[in-house]
């Protein structure tokens, strides 16, 4: 049966996705194997496949597809998370479109609709990765917000609140105007924006009367302030005690701006002199550093801010205005007033939410927080002591400084969809802590407290409280402590993520794994890089620069795309994506295809092979082996791009290039039996090796009748990947000259402009004691020589070159412009002169002998005999011609 003359990636992907499904090849369960772990970093059930999915989907195949293939027990583990903030943030907008508001209705109701949410776009992603060839055991298949796993949480949450780690209180957090929720430290993205820098005039209370006059240097006080809109939260202005310029406005008061309030001005050495004009508007309910102050000082706090931004009614002025359009207007009644001195340009850091992009506001608001300086010790002796890699290494220093470090974790948020915390109320709003009411009630009596009027707390636990738990939640490990799911799988071999949830996410995995396991939930966390277009941007959709994968897989291949990703995505470094390296790895698609036709077109006979075509194979087997050493220290140290090229030379190079060009037989001629199938065998072990990267195409190609009728679980995708071999050091050298020597003449005709089809004399004058006899056919086949002789000293009239220690002399005088070659070899014959006298320079150099590394220096002295020994070719040559 013929092959198709071009490979069609779509119809392979379809097929054999569907093939490994239903022969079940990515289900795993436990058995005596070695077992091999994953767990996905569960998308957002919002989520829709990005190049940043791509990137460490592939990768997270790529390990899991090879370790199946060594005979491990692969499991890969998909699911998708919650998303507390976004899901709710889509729910309400897909309300809005019906014309329901949120607030309208019951929990119970908007749950309702948040689960037909979910079951109708949440799995989208999953079967997106289905398209990008991921091998997971969809069977396995685990939700946040599962029933399992959502006990999981709920019992997590009393075991550290009755260990004392969690606790409520009202402090200063993050708070989303627009999810409407607090959010921790590390979903605030900083950004610097462009902004404006007010001067405001605050009426020092005693001058009132002079406010105005000539000498109103002395009757106010200027601030600089980037949000003019709190100042009527304000409760006192603060200068630094050492600041002469005010010293004599101690214990004075100021009346705030529009409002006319009367506040404090106090002293406090936090205020920088030279910033703005060395006072501080200080606002305690807007501003953590302010909040700091005002508990320093006793001062009062009041919040004039709504949760969605609004001014409310403390704010006196400008009440349900949007706190940017009040901005806006406070300047202009501020400059009406007299009370604007000036606006300056101003670039400043301000924090964003990372669910909504909503601009954050400092808010006071009673929260649950978990203490975190005990938890985060182990967690981050994982990472010191080695138990836990990061790779790269880089990250080890920010990680240990974060850990050191740490912040309580506020884990409430002020949302509906989610684990909601169990604590429950009374009528006197006193609490406790309990998982169902029941339980709530026997806590109440038990502490002498009213049981009427229970209610249970409505805010739910952060989403990362739940996917902290994920390694061991999807096995089980809550339900079942001992079962031999968990006992099997955990803990898992290798984390595939992205550095910037690395603290909160990764650490707070392995604190969970301390705490309930007592042990690290994975061996290695591999942290990818960010994908960024060949400009260097981040990939978004604002910035309309990020591609849709599945369009580049319908367009490339799903190999072709993989491969375009890997080749350019080396560990914890970003990644200049360009849709080049997608079509360069479509291009390798076509050259293994059509590798493959060119073999198959082949008829075999039952004559003997050359001794040439025979060291041809013995060579191609030595360099797989080599190859097999160099791609399994490459995946040792995660650099699964080096592995990757590693694979694309030997194919693309070794065998496309050079090893089919040696034992390919003439224009319509057999191929000796032997020869075809030891080719055959070959291109088999290159099909197993480059699978888990191109799984569609090895895999269509594994199953074609050129290697025979194979069973039904005879595939591609469980073939024992290759274990490497002898290797024969000497072949492999003497190809290396041998190559060099033919990549040397068919050079010569290049520049010459010499027909491949005119066969040209050899002369070989060996000076390394290499016997070329049993490799000459295979020159003479590859580069058209009809004669080679062995000489002693270099024939007239010929062109020649080096290769390693032995000269080669191409007799090709009938053929060239004399002139135009003399002037070609006096210029190369310059250009060596002024090379080799800069070497001669250098080495000349005692200071330089005696203090580099005797390997460089050696390498200066091996530069000056090779080119020593071409100008001496060159200078024989010039005076043949």
């Amino acid at each position: 049966m013929s092959i198709a003359k071009t490979y069609n990636p779509k119809e392979a992907e379809d097929k054999w996705y569907s093939y490994w499904l239903e022969k079940k090849f990515f289900r795993s369960i436990p058995d005596d194997r070695e077992p091999y772990t994953i767990v996905m970093p569960p998308p957002n059930v919002t989520g829709v496949l990005h190049m940043g999915h791509m990137l460490n989907n592939t990768i997270q195949d790529v390990l899991i597809r090879r370790a199946r293939m060594q005979g491990k027990n692969a499991c890969w583990v998909p699911g998708t998370d919650h998303a507390s903030i976004a899901t709710e943030a889509k729910v309400v907008a897909m309300l809005k479109e019906r014309g329901i508001n949120k607030k309208d209705i019951s929990r119970e109701e908007f749950l309702a609709y948040a689960w037909e949410w979910k079951e109708k776009y949440g799995g989208i992603i999953l079967e997106q990765l289905k398209k990008l060839g991921a091998s997971c055991d969809w069977d396995r298949t685990r939700f946040t917000m599962d029933p399992d796993l959502t006990d999981a949480v709920i019992d997590t949450f009393i075991h550290f609140y009755k260990k004392g780690y969690i606790y409520r209180g009202i402090r200063m957090v993050n708070w989303d105007p627009q999810g409407k929720t607090a959010v921790s430290d590390e979903e605030v993205i900083r950004k610097e924006v462009n902004q404006k820098l007010y001067y405001i005039k605050y009426q020092i209370a005693e001058d009132s009367s002079q406010f105005g006059t000539r000498n109103s240097q002395l009757t106010y006080l200027t601030i600089a302030t980037t949000r003019p809109e709190t100042i009527m939260a304000d409760t006192a202005i603060c200068i630094n005690p050492n600041d002469d310029r005010y010293k004599h406005l101690k214990g004075k008061k100021v009346f705030v701006p529009l409002i006319n309030r009367e506040i404090p001005i106090i002293e406090d050495e936090y205020v920088e002199m030279d910033f703005g004009t060395g006072c501080l508007k200080v606002t305690p309910a807007h501003d953590l550093n302010d909040y700091e102050l005002g508990l320093k000082h006793k001062l009062e706090v009041i919040d004039i801010l709504n949760d969605d931004g609004t001014l409310n009614e403390k704010a006196q002025i400008l009440i349900g205005e949007d706190r940017f359009i009040a901005r806006k207007k406070i300047a202009k009644l501020l400059e009406e007033t007299g009370q604007l001195e000036k606006v300056e340009d101003y670039k400043s850091q301000i924090g964003f939410s990372e669910r909504t992009d909503a601009a954050i506001e400092p808010k006071l608001s009673m929260q649950w927080f978990c203490k975190m300086e005990h938890l985060a010790k182990p967690a981050l002796d994982y990472v010191l002591n080695g138990e836990v890699k990061l790779i790269p290494d880089k990250f080890i220093n920010s990680y240990r400084h974060w850990m050191e470090h740490v912040k309580d974790w506020n884990i409430s948020r002020q949302l509906w969809w989610g684990q909601r915390i169990p604590a429950w109320y009374n009528d006197k709003q006193d609490w406790v802590v309990a998982k169902t009411e029941k339980e709530a009630i026997v806590e109440f009596e038990k502490v002498g407290q009213s049981t009427r009027g229970i209610y249970q707390e409505e805010d739910v636990l952060d989403t990362w409280f739940s996917s902290g738990l994920w390694p061991i939640s999807v096995f089980d490990g809550f339900k079942n402590p001992d079962g031999e799911d968990i006992n099997y799988y955990y803990p898992t071999n290798d984390l595939v993520t992205a550095p910037e949830i690395l603290f909160f996410w990764v650490a707070r995995m392995m604190i969970a794994g301390h705490e309930f396991r007592g042990r690290a939930p994975f061996e290695n966390v591999y942290l990818t890089g960010i994908v960024r277009d060949k400009l260097g941007r981040k990939m978004s959709k604002s910035l309309g620069n990020s591609p849709d994968p599945i369009e580049l897989m319908n367009l490339y291949g799903t190999d072709g795309v993989r491969v375009g990703m890997l080749l350019s995505s080396p560990a914890g470094n970003d990644l200049m994506f360009d849709v080049a390296y997608c079509e360069q790895g479509r291009n390798f698609a076509n050259k293994i295809w059509n590798a493959f036709r060119l073999v198959k077109g082949w008829e075999a006979t039952d004559a003997s092979a050359t001794e040439a075509e025979l060291n041809a194979v013995e060579w191609f087997k030595s360099r797989f082996n080599q190859a097999i050493g160099e791609i399994d220290e490459h995946f040792a140290a995660y650099r699964l791009s080096d592995a990757l090229m590693s694979i694309y030379k030997l194919i693309w190079d070794d065998f496309c290039s050079w090893y089919l060009e040696l034992v390919k037989p003439a224009y319509q001629q057999p191929i000796a039996k032997v020869l075809y199938e030891d080719t055959k065998e070959l291109f088999e072990q290159l099909l197993i090796l480059i699978h888990p990267f191109m799984p569609f195409l090895s895999e269509e190609l594994w199953h074609d009748e050129l290697f025979g009728i194979r069973t039904e679980m005879d595939c591609c995708i469980v073939a024992p990947y290759p274990k490497g071999g002898d290797i024969d050091e000497h072949l492999l050298k003497d190809y290396v000259v041998i190559q060099q020597v033919v990549s040397e003449i068919r050079n010569i005709r290049n520049t010459k402009q010499i027909s491949p089809k005119e066969p040209l004399p050899l002369a070989v004058k060996v000076n390394s004691g290499r016997d070329y006899r049993s490799y000459m056919d295979s020159i003479s086949k590859l580069a058209n020589i009809n004669e080679v002789t062995f000489v002693n000293e270099k024939p007239d009239t010929s062109l020649g070159f080096i290769a390693e220690k032995d000269e080669f002399f191409v007799s090709i005088l009938q053929n060239i412009d004399v002139a135009v070659e003399k002037e070609r070899i006096t210029g190369e014959i310059n250009y060596l002169e002024g090379f080799l006298k800069s070497v001669k320079a250098k080495l000349a150099n005692e200071k330089f002998v005696q203090n580099a590394k005797p390997e460089i220096v050696q390498n200066e002295r091996n530069k000056q005999i090779d080119a020593e020994a071409k100008l001496k070719i060159l200078e024989e040559s010039l005076a043949a011609l």
